[in-house]
Protein backbone atom coordinates (compact mmCIF):
# COMPACT_ATOMS: atom_id res chain seq x y z
CA UNK A 1 0.00 0.00 0.00
CA UNK A 2 1.19 3.48 -0.49
CA UNK A 3 1.75 5.82 1.58
CA UNK A 4 0.11 9.47 1.41
CA UNK A 5 1.18 12.86 2.67
CA UNK A 6 -0.55 16.11 2.83
CA UNK A 7 0.71 19.26 4.06
CA UNK A 8 -1.35 21.71 6.08
CA UNK A 9 0.57 24.95 5.09
CA UNK A 10 -0.67 24.06 1.56
CA UNK A 11 -4.36 24.38 2.87
CA UNK A 12 -6.86 26.50 0.54
CA UNK A 13 -7.07 30.05 1.30
CA UNK A 14 -10.61 30.06 2.70
CA UNK A 15 -9.49 27.30 5.58
CA UNK A 16 -11.21 24.05 4.38
CA UNK A 17 -9.59 21.20 1.78
CA UNK A 18 -10.09 17.38 1.21
CA UNK A 19 -6.87 16.27 1.83
CA UNK A 20 -6.98 13.05 0.00
CA UNK A 21 -8.56 11.14 -2.71
CA UNK A 22 -11.31 8.90 -2.06
CA UNK A 23 -12.41 7.00 1.37
CA UNK A 24 -12.12 8.18 4.11
CA UNK A 25 -12.67 11.00 3.29
CA UNK A 26 -10.27 13.48 4.92
CA UNK A 27 -11.19 17.46 5.56
CA UNK A 28 -8.84 19.76 7.21
CA UNK A 29 -10.86 23.19 8.75
CA UNK A 30 -9.68 26.58 9.80
CA UNK A 31 -11.93 28.64 11.54
CA UNK A 32 -11.91 32.13 12.64
CA UNK A 33 -12.93 33.04 16.49
CA UNK A 34 -17.08 33.19 16.04
CA UNK A 35 -17.05 31.72 12.90
CA UNK A 36 -20.03 28.96 12.18
CA UNK A 37 -20.66 26.55 9.78
CA UNK A 38 -24.50 26.02 8.73
CA UNK A 39 -26.34 23.25 10.25
CA UNK A 40 -25.25 20.26 7.75
CA UNK A 41 -25.29 16.62 8.10
CA UNK A 42 -23.40 13.79 6.63
CA UNK A 43 -25.80 10.86 5.60
CA UNK A 44 -24.04 7.41 5.78
CA UNK A 45 -20.66 8.76 7.16
CA UNK A 46 -19.21 7.91 10.39
CA UNK A 47 -17.27 11.47 11.61
CA UNK A 48 -14.47 11.73 13.83
CA UNK A 49 -13.42 15.06 14.40
CA UNK A 50 -10.12 16.21 16.14
CA UNK A 51 -9.58 19.60 17.28
CA UNK A 52 -5.79 20.73 16.56
CA UNK A 53 -5.98 23.80 18.07
CA UNK A 54 -8.08 26.48 20.14
CA UNK A 55 -11.66 25.71 20.73
CA UNK A 56 -14.62 24.44 18.99
CA UNK A 57 -18.27 24.78 19.80
CA UNK A 58 -19.62 21.26 17.93
CA UNK A 59 -23.35 21.35 17.83
CA UNK A 60 -24.94 18.05 17.12
CA UNK A 61 -28.75 18.35 16.82
CA UNK A 62 -28.51 21.27 18.73
CA UNK A 63 -26.66 20.11 21.60
CA UNK A 64 -23.47 21.87 22.45
CA UNK A 65 -20.06 19.86 22.85
CA UNK A 66 -17.14 22.00 23.55
CA UNK A 67 -13.64 20.86 22.20
CA UNK A 68 -10.26 22.05 23.04
CA UNK A 69 -7.45 21.40 20.68
CA UNK A 70 -6.03 17.68 21.92
CA UNK A 71 -10.19 16.43 21.88
CA UNK A 72 -11.73 14.26 19.89
CA UNK A 73 -15.40 13.37 19.67
CA UNK A 74 -16.54 10.57 17.68
CA UNK A 75 -20.70 10.37 15.65
CA UNK A 76 -23.10 9.39 13.40
CA UNK A 77 -22.82 12.10 10.50
CA UNK A 78 -27.01 11.44 10.34
CA UNK A 79 -26.70 14.15 13.18
CA UNK A 80 -27.00 18.08 12.46
CA UNK A 81 -23.69 19.26 13.00
CA UNK A 82 -22.60 22.91 13.08
CA UNK A 83 -19.62 23.87 14.50
CA UNK A 84 -18.64 27.33 15.89
CA UNK A 85 -15.04 28.56 16.86
CA UNK A 86 -14.96 30.04 20.23
CA UNK A 87 -11.09 31.40 19.53
CA UNK A 88 -8.83 30.80 16.11
CA UNK A 89 -9.33 27.70 15.53
CA UNK A 90 -8.12 24.15 13.52
CA UNK A 91 -9.84 20.87 13.42
CA UNK A 92 -9.17 17.45 11.26
CA UNK A 93 -12.07 15.95 10.42
CA UNK A 94 -12.78 11.75 8.93
CA UNK A 95 -15.46 11.07 7.75
CA UNK A 96 -15.64 7.16 6.87
CA UNK A 97 -18.23 4.89 4.95
CA UNK A 98 -20.41 3.23 8.17
CA UNK A 99 -22.90 2.82 10.43
CA UNK A 100 -24.26 4.60 13.26
CA UNK A 101 -22.16 3.81 16.35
Amino acid sequence: MTVERADLSAVAEDGRASLFEGEPRTVYLSLSADERIPEHTHPDREILFHVLEGEIDLDLDGETHSLEAGEIARFSGEREISPSAATDARALVVLANGEEA
